[in-house]
C-alpha cells in the first residue's frame, strides 16, 4: 500500500543505537563549524571540524623548469614518445614541493554523564532535517534525558542542551581531546565554567586555532578541574562551543570568548529559535513527495537502507535522501565559510585521504550542481570566494609554467587557493583546465539568477580564464588549435603497439570545456555590451577546435584518436562533460552524439563503471540528460545500495560527500531540466514515481517551479518569476506554452 506523504512528514535519519564508528555518526555544520555526532549514552563524543583548521600556510610550488622544457615535452607528445614526454613532465611540471596543504580536524569534545550506569531503554539518535537539530534521547531508571544539538549560523556556535525529565537529575564532565596530535595543544580553563583548547596547525606560516566552551547549568552546581569542566545536579545545561583561527581572526581566543559573553545573554529556546528560523530560510524552499509505503517510517534509516540493498522499494528513503543532500550543502558552505571540500567539512584524520582537500576536475564541482537548482544560491557562494582568491596565484602559474596570460589551475586547490599541480601522478596532475571549468560556475549562477550586476563582476574572471586557454592551445598538422600537454582525467590509453600512455594532445573533455567557456564568454560580452574583438577572437578560435569523434565502439572518443582504453570501466567519465554538466551533447539537436554518449554509458558500466560514489552519481545525470528516467533511476538506487553508508554519507570509499551532493543534483535533473532555453518537466521519470509533487525547484532564467503530477502527467505547475522575460514551458500532460513572465507575478497551469 502506497501513498503520497503529507507536507507535515518530517525527513529525518533515525537510528535505535548510538554510532558504533564514524561513518555511523551524524553531520551537523553551520557552513564553518561542523561536529560528527555519536550519540553514545553514558559517553557522547563530538568530532569537531573548523573549515580554516589546515595545515602550513602560503608558498609559491611553481616549477620553473617547466617553461623552459614545455616545448620539448610537447614535441615528444606529438611524436608519441610517451615514456620520454612522462619523464620529462614529471621532472620539470610537477609542484616543488609536490604536495599542496591539508586539511584537519579541530579535535574532539567529549562528554561523560553521571547515573548512567543502569540499562538505558527507548533510545532514539536522529538527525530532524525539518529543523537541522540532531538529536539523541533515552530512558534511564525511569528519567528520560534528552540531548539536543545544532550548529547555529547567525550565531556561529555549536549549541548542545543535556535536559532531563527530572529535578537536579543532570550531571556531566566534559574535555576537549586532539588524539594523534595533542601535543601541539594546550587547554586551559575559562573562569568556572570554561573551557579554552588552543593550538599550532603546523608547518611553516601556518595558522593558529581555538576552540572555547562555556557551559549554562540551570541549577547544580559548576566548576573546572584540570582539564574538566564539571556540572553536577542541574537540571539542564546548556553548552556553547565557539572555534576560529588566524586565518581569519588576529586573535581567535579572545574572539570566542566575546562571542560566547554575548551568547550567554540569550536563552536556550531563543537562541534554537534563531537558528532553526535562519536554516528554514534555505531548506524549506523545496520539498520533494514521491509514492512512499508509510509503515517504513517506523523503521530506522539503516534498516531501511539494508532492506533495499535486499531489493524492496523505499521512495520515501529517496525523497529523504535527496533532501539530506540540500542539508549537507547548507550545513557546509555557507555565505563567509569555505567551499564544501571533499568531505564537506567532516573529517576526523590528520592525514585524510586526497588531503580532504577541493579536487577541481570533477570533485569539488560536483558539491555545487545542486546549489542553483535546488534552490540554494547562497551556498554558492564560497566557491566564488575560491576562485577569486585562485585568480592571482593562477596568474603566476599560467607565467612562470606556460608563458601565459590569464590564470589556470590544475586538479587540486587548497585553503590558500593553489594553482601548482598537485602530486606528481601523471593521470591527473598536469591538467591546466580546472580554472575553466570553475569559471561555469560564476556563468550559471548568473543564467539561474539573471542577475546583471554579478554577471558584471564574474565575467572579468570568466574572461581571464579564456585568455589563458587561447595562449595555451597550439596549432597542430591540420591546422586545428589542440591543448598539450593534457589528460583525460584519470584515465590511460594503450597505443597499438601495446605502449600505454596518459600525457597526450587534446582530450576530448578539454574541447568541450572550452567551448562552453567561450560560448559563455561570448554571450556575456553580448549581455554586457563590451569587448567586441575578445569575442570575435573567441568565435575564431571556436571553428578551429577538433570536433567531437564518434569512435570504433559507437562511442565518443575520449582522446582526439580513437585511443584503447586502459580501463573500460573507470570511474571517470570525463569525456562525457559535453552531456552532464556540459549541453553540447543534445538528444534533440545532436541525436547522433547523443546516441554515441549513450552507448559510452553502456560500455562503462558494462566493464564495472560507477563503482565510486560520485561516478555513480555523475552517472544518473548522464542518464536524466539523455532523458532515460528507467536508468536514472536505476542508478539511483545503485547509488543508495552499494555507495551509501549508515548515515547515509556518500561511500567512494572511504567517505566522500561529492556522491550525495552529485546524487540529489541527479533526482532534481530527473524532475525538472532547463538547460537548452525551455522548462522541461519530467524529463526523465522513471514509472516507479508515478505520481509526486515538488515545489521550489529553480530553473534557469529566473524562474522557480511548482508542479504536481499523477500518472506520469502534470496536472498542475506553477511558474514564479524572479525578473521579467519570456518562459517557455514543456511538460506531458500539459499544452507547451510560451507567456511574457513579469518579475513577482505566479503563473499557473493545469490539465
Amino acid at each position: 500500500m502506497t501513498s503520497m506523504a503529507s507536507t507535515e512528514q518530517k525527513h529525518r535519519l533515525w537510528y535505535g543505537k548510538p554510532a558504533s564508528e564514524w561513518n555511523e555518526a551524524l553531520p551537523i555544520g553551520n557552513g564553518r563549524l561542523g561536529a560528527m555526532i555519536f550519540g553514545g549514552i553514558a559517553e557522547e563524543k563530538l568530532q569537531l571540524n573548523e573549515d580554516s583548521v589546515w595545515y602550513g600556510g602560503p608558498r609559491n610550488r611553481n616549477n620553473e623548469d617547466a617553461l623552459p622544457h614545455l616545448p620539448e615535452v610537447r614535441r615528444l607528445i606529438l611524436e608519441g614518445q610517451l615514456q620520454k614526454a612522462e619523464e620529462l613532465a614529471a621532472m620539470t611540471m610537477a609542484g616543488t614541493p609536490e604536495a599542496q596543504r591539508h586539511y584537519l580536524p579541530l579535535g574532539d569534545l567529549l562528554l561523560s554523564f553521571g547515573h548512567h550506569g543502569e540499562h538505558a531503554e527507548d533510545y532514539v539518535r536522529e538527525l530532524d532535517l525539518e529543523h537541522g537539530v540532531a538529536r539523541v534521547s533515552y530512558r534511564i531508571g525511569g528519567v528520560r534525558y534528552t540531548r539536543e544539538m545544532f550548529a547555529s549560523y547567525p550565531d556561529q556556535a555549536i549549541i548542545i542542551r543535556v535536559s532531563a525529565d527530572k529535578e537536579a537529575a543532570v550531571s556531566l564532565k566534559a574535555r576537549f581531546n586532539r588524539r594523534e596530535w595533542r601535543y601541539l595543544e594546550q587547554t586551559a580553563k575559562w573562569e568556572k565554567n570554561g573551557l579554552v583548547m588552543r593550538g599550532e596547525c603546523g608547518g611553516k606560516g601556518g595558522s593558529s586555532f581555538c576552540a572555547v566552551l562555556k557551559a549554562l547549568p540551570e541549577g547544580g552546581t559548576c566548576r573546572t578541574l584540570g582539564e574538566y569542566l564539571l556540572v553536577e545536579g542541574a537540571d539542564a545545561i546548556t553548552l556553547l562551543l565557539a572555534a576560529g583561527t588566524t586565518f581569519r581572526q588576529p586573535d581567535p581566543e579572545l574572539s570566542c570568548k566575546q562571542q560566547l559573553t554575548e551568547l550567554s545573554r540569550f536563552t536556550y529556546p531563543e537562541l534554537r529559535v534563531r537558528h532553526i528560523a535562519n536554516y528554514q530560510e534555505l531548506y524549506g524552499r523545496v520539498n520533494l513527495e514521491l509514492p512512499e509505503s508509510p509503515e517504513l517510517q517506523a523503521l530506522p534509516t539503516d534498516e531501511r537502507l539494508d532492506r533495499l540493498r535486499k531489493g524492496g522499494e523505499d521512495h520515501g528513503l529517496i525523497a529523504t535522501y535527496f533532501q539530506f543532500g540540500r542539508y549537507l550543502l547548507i550545513s557546509s558552505s555557507r555565505p563567509g565559510s569555505l567551499p564544501a571540500n571533499l568531505q564537506g567539512i567532516w573529517n576526523d584524520s590528520f592525514t585524510p585521504p586526497w588531503d580532504s582537500k577541493f579536487t577541481i576536475n570533477i570533485n569539488t564541482q560536483m558539491n555545487y550542481w545542486l546549489a542553483e537548482n535546488c534552490n540554494l544560491a547562497e551556498c554558492h557562494e564560497p566557491l566564488f570566494d575560491l576562485i577569486e582568491r585562485m585568480r592571482e596565484p593562477g596568474r603566476v602559474t599560467a607565467r612562470t609554467m606556460y608563458g601565459c596570460s590569464g590564470f589556470t589551475a590544475h586538479h587540486n586547490t587548497d585553503i590558500w587557493a593553489d594553482t601548482a599541480p598537485q602530486d606528481t601522478y601523471l593521470p591527473a596532475s598536469f591538467w591546466p583546465m580546472g580554472a575553466a571549468w570553475l569559471c561555469l560556475h560564476l556563468w550559471e549562477h548568473y543564467r539561474f539568477s539573471q542577475d546583471a550586476s554579478f554577471l558584471e563582476r564574474s565575467y572579468e574572471t570568466m574572461k581571464e580564464a579564456a585568455l589563458f586557454l587561447l595562449d595555451y592551445l597550439i596549432e597542430d598538422e591540420e591546422g586545428r588549435l589542440i591543448t598539450c600537454p593534457s589528460v583525460s582525467p584519470e584515465n590511460s590509453y594503450k597505443l597499438p603497439n601495446g605502449e600505454t600512455g596518459v600525457l597526450c594532445s587534446g582530450a576530448s573533455m578539454d574541447f568541450q570545456i572550452i567551448e562552453a567557456l567561450f560560448e559563455a564568454c561570448i554571450r556575456s560580452s553580448e549581455i554586457l555590451g563590451r569587448d567586441e574583438a575578445f569575442r570575435e577572437e573567441l568565435v575564431t578560435t571556436l571553428k578551429r577546435l577538433p570536433e567531437p569523434q564518434i569512435g570504433k565502439y559507437g562511442q565518443i572518443q575520449e582522446w582526439m584518436e580513437d585511443y584503447e582504453e586502459l580501463e573500460p570501466g573507470h570511474r571517470h567519465i570525463s569525456h562525457l562533460f559535453a552531456l552532464y554538466p556540459g549541453e553540447g551533447f543534445s538528444v534533440d539537436r545532436t541525436p547522433e552524439l547523443a546516441a554515441a554518449a549513450r552507448k559510452t554509458l553502456e560500455r562503462r558500466l558494462a566493464h564495472g563503471g560507477g563503482h565510486t560514489g560520485w561516478s555513480r552519481a555523475w552517472i544518473i545525470n548522464f542518464w536524466a540528460r539523455l532523458r532515460d528516467g528507467s536508468k536514472a533511476f536505476e542508478n539511483v538506487k545503485e547509488l543508495l545500495k552499494h555507495s551509501t553508508l549508515p548515515n547515509l554519507f556518500d561511500n567512494h570509499p572511504p567517505f566522500q560527500i561529492d556522491g550525495n551532493f552529485g546524487g540529489t543534483a541527479g533526482i532534481a535533473e530527473m524532475l525538472l531540466q532547463s538547460h537548452e532555453g525551455v522548462i522541461q518537466l519530467l524529463p526523465a521519470l522513471p514509472e516507479a514515481w508515478n505520481e509526486g509533487k515538488v515545489s521550489g525547484l529553480r530553473a534557469r532564467g529566473g524562474f522557480t517551479v511548482d508542479f504536481t503530477w499523477a500518472a506520469g502527467k502534470v496536472t498542475e505547475a506553477q511558474v514564479t518569476c524572479s525578473v521579467t522575460g519570456t518562459c517557455r514551458l514543456v511538460a506531458p500532460g500539459l499544452e507547451p506554452v510560451t507567456f511574457a513572465g513579469e518579475a513577482g507575478r505566479t503563473y499557473v497551469f493545469r490539465q
